[in-house]
Formats: C-alpha cells, structure tokens, sequence
C-alpha cells in the first residue's frame, strides 16, 4: 500500500515536472495571439507591451538563439511584429520608409555582426503606417548595441530602441542615409470625408453652403484636401479645444495627427508643425487623462521641446523646458 502511494506520487511529480519544462519551452521566444485594437494609439502599444525599458531606454532582444533554443522565435522581430500588429488593427498599411544604417552602434565589430544577421535587418529602421482614415505616424527601431545574452548564456542580443517620430524628425534622423529612403512610400493625403477628427469643421462648412443653396453635386465634387490643409484642421480642432478645456483627449489626439506631419512646405508650414508640438508637449505634462496613458509622458513631452528648442530655437519650447527643470 506504502509502496503504490510512494509510486504514484513520483509518478506525480515526474509529469509535474515535465508539465513545466514543456511550458517553458513553449514561452521562449513566442509573443502569442493579441487584440492589438484595445490599445488608443502606437506609443500605447510600446509603453504597455515594454517594448522599451521602463525609462524610455534600450532593450535588450535576443536575435541568435544557441543550440538549446535554436528553434524559438527572434525576440529581435517583436517592437516590429507588435507595432505592425497594432497598425493593421487600424486597418492601416504597415511598411517601411527608411532603412537602417545602425548609427547609433559605435563598434564597428558589432555593427558588422547585426548588419549581416536577417533576425536585425527584417526588424529595424523608419517605418510608417497610413490608415484608411487618413492618420499616419512614423516608428523607428534601431539598434543601439550587440552583446552576449543576460538571460540566455548560449544566445546573442541586441539592444533595440523603439520611439515615436513625426515625419520631420524621421527625414532629420535619417538625412545621412537619404539613399536608403524607398521614394514609392509617400504618405497619403486623405479626403476630409474620412477624417473623423475634422468631421465637425467640414460640415459646418457644407452647411452654410447649403444655406446659399448650394448644390450637393457641387459639394461632392470638392477637391480632397492636402496635407498642408490636413494638418491646418487638426491643429485649429486642437488648440481650439484646449483653450476650451473640453474634449482635452480628442484634442490632444489632434495635436499628436497634426505633429506627426512633420514640416510642411508652405507659408505656416514651420508654425503649424512647432506649435503642434507645444500642444502636444502641454497635452503630456499638463492632461492627466492624456499623459497617464504613457509611463514616459514627461520623457516624450522633454524631447519633443528639445527638438523645437535645438533645430527650431522656438522661445516656448525653451520656456517651457526650463520650468520643467
């Protein structure tokens, strides 16, 4: 009787054991299946999935599993996979603008190493995502240093860093590698009819043209608007609503659509782009149901103000980063 008991409880242990080796094996190296639309926006997605380190930092990925994982999926590929993930829940188009040149590894025997490695190449670099609705916005990873795995001794890593960019930050960033730019990825511009953010602003429109009797085959035939006049609405709609105080979410939301243009050729072209921006940065440092969607909100807001302080000398930003001091 002892002896059974003492059997089956081995037995026990035994398929206990192996229970737990098996899932372990089954969760390295795998990023599982996710609804990537409950998440509001890109940044979103890498502050909640820890794409980058809890300050905003590089983090480690492993690239090059040894002999005992050899069969595990690159952890190198996951800000990629997650960031076009969440841009084909928008019903957006996920590709790349401009690749990689690792400026940011200083060894040239590790830059050697990843340049030459596909679990890096099919990973890094500028890439856009153009929804349907017309929004768009710019993510970069890139690799900041290769280095044997902290946590897996027979594998190699590298150290990947993740950050939102507005269309003029993404040119500026990458301006050294204006061969690597692919020409036939351009953002496109979206009818207004599309745009739920300027919704309000084109009916209103529409319906004093109706009061002059207009007629609606008229209004159909209307031009859709450029970018400049895309990023013109989003920038009125959002400091419209901040001066305000109301719909402050919304708003701040326009102001990020409105930056994320970059610098538009044209006459407002350089304001609308700054000014977007202080918007934004006020929307990080001073709407707490805005900022507290982001575990970096203050890291995000300082960037942004050194970009307009350093390439712009804009006296705000300037202002602004001293009171944030």
């Amino acid at each position: 009787m002892i002896e059974n008991i003492c059997v089956n409880f081995k037995t026990l242990l035994l398929m206990f054991s192996a229970g737990m080796a098996l899932h372990g094996c089954a969760t390295v190296g795998k990023t599982g299946s996710e609804a990537f639309d409950k998440y509001a926006s890109a940044q979103q997605v890498i502050d909640q999935k820890n794409i980058n380190e809890a300050n905003g930092s590089a983090k480690e990925y492993v690239y090059a599993w040894g002999a005992k994982h050899g069969d595990a999926e690159p952890q190198s590929l996951y800000p990629r996979k997650y960031l076009s993930n969440y841009c084909h829940s928008q019903n957006g188009s996920f590709s790349l603008l401009y690749k990689s040149t690792l400026s940011l590894v200083k060894e040239a025997k590790s830059k050697n190493a990843l340049a030459a490695h596909a679990n890096i190449k099919q990973g890094i670099g500028a890439y856009q995502c153009a929804q349907k609705n017309g929004q768009h916005w710019i993510v970069s990873i890139e690799p900041v240093s290769e280095l044997r795995s902290s946590q897996f001794a027979d594998a190699r890593a590298v150290r990947l860093k993740t950050d939102m960019m507005s269309a003029d930050e993404a040119r500026r960033f990458y301006k050294n590698s204006s061969a690597n730019v692919n020409p036939s990825k351009k953002m496109p511009a979206a009818p207004a009819a599309k745009s739920s953010a300027v919704k309000a602003p084109v009916k209103e429109v529409e319906e004093k043209k109706d009061s002059t009797a207009a007629e609606p085959v008229k209004r159909m035939a209307q031009p859709a608007l450029t970018e400049q006049q895309q990023q013109m609405q989003y920038y009125v709609a959002a400091r419209r609503d901040l001066g305000k105080g109301q719909n402050q979410v919304n708003a701040c939301n326009n102001a990020q659509r409105a930056y994320n243009y970059g610098k538009l050729q044209g006459t407002d072209g350089t304001k609308v782009y700054t000014e977007s921006g202080m918007l934004v940065a006020r929307c990080l440092t001073s709407v707490p149901a805005y900022k507290n969607r982001f575990s970096n909100s203050k890291v995000q807001a300082t960037r942004i103000l050194q970009n307009l302080s350093n390439n712009y000398n804009h006296a705000g930003a300037k202002h602004m980063l001293g009171q944030m001091k």
